[in-house]
């Protein structure tokens, strides 16, 4: 099976794409060859498809998973594909904006969440960062309003940091990873994780997609992410 180099991350193994739609499937399997030239890239139109081709290759490198599989709610097939896969990222693929899918995807062990609206920028952005071990999700307000509660904090918590905690915490909510962040910034990117980390204990989250949903509850969103 050929080793290609997936976003820059380390050599990676083949591409599983489960989708019951024939002609999305396709599309995004023939998106991701255009990305990684040379990848093995499998195809799967159910779940039960999905876990055979694992069966036969247990070592897959990454899986883009329809998360309406078969036209029914996927959370529970979304958990099966998780835990078969015993750690290798899988990215929900979805028609679906619903802040409560994107929240619960991730929950289930989802590495990345993309509308199927998405452009082809959108995917290689969000697949680049996803293998290189971050989370990709979409954070505009459209996607997360859903995650405001029904009493939204009072507190606003961009007053808790400091400014260049500020422009690091407005590049972050625009999905940028840590390596564009401090290109934009002109810093090392071990200064953004620094600052990643403290904006994290100063919200009292554990990761990035808390730190947007944080600051969709807040209502402290940035005018332009």
């Amino acid at each position: 099976m050929a080793k290609v180099e997936l976003g820059g991350t380390p050599p990676r193994r083949a591409t599983l794409v489960v989708d019951d739609h024939p002609l999305v499937r396709h599309g995004f399997a023939l998106s991701v060859r255009e990305l990684y030239p040379g990848t093995e890239v499998f195809e799967a139109g159910s779940l039960s498809e999905a876990l055979e081709i694992l069966r036969h290759h247990p070592d897959l490198g990454l899986v883009l998973f329809d998360l309406n599989l078969d036209g029914r709610g996927g959370q529970q097939g979304l958990r099966t594909m998780v835990e078969a896969l015993g750690g290798a990222p899988l990215v929900v693929v979805s028609a679906s904006d619903s802040a409560t899918d994107i929240i619960e995807s991730v929950r289930a062990g989802a590495k990345g969440y993309i509308l199927k609206t998405a452009s082809a920028a959108v995917l290689e952005h969000a697949l680049s960062l996803v293998l290189s071990g971050e989370t990709y999700v979409p954070l505009p307000r459209t996607a997360l309003a859903g995650a405001a509660t029904a009493e939204p904090s009072r507190v606003d918590l961009v007053d808790r940091l400091t400014d260049r905690q500020r422009d690091v915490f407005n590049l972050l909510l625009a999905g940028h990873s840590n390596k564009e962040i401090a290109r934009t910034l002109g810093v090392l990117e071990g200064t953004v994780k620094v600052h990643v980390r403290a904006i994290m204990q100063k919200l009292g989250v554990k990761n990035r997609t808390q730190v947007a949903v944080a600051a969709a509850r807040a209502g402290c969103f940035p005018e332009e992410v």
